[in-house]
């Protein structure tokens, strides 16, 4: 996670809390950062984000996925 956050040139405590719901929403360019660290599209992003939009009512069948340069 420090590496993406240092990536992204955003503090590791702010992808904290982006990753844990703290910051319900973070800024354009936070996220545009992310993403381009992460090697994903801002088309991505929002794709996976209107996925989860639509199936709010059964957030039980999302499957959690992390990207590996998250994991800690």
């Amino acid at each position: 996670m420090l590496d993406v956050a240092l990536a992204s040139h955003i503090s590791p405590e702010t992808l904290r809390k982006i990753e844990s719901g703290r910051v319900a929403t973070p800024a354009f360019p936070t996220i545009a950062a992310i993403a381009d660290t992460l090697g994903l599209s801002l088309d991505a992003v929002w794709a996976e984000i209107s996925r989860a939009e639509r199936t709010v009512e059964d957030r039980s069948a999302l499957p959690v996925t992390r990207h590996p340069s998250l994991a800690s």
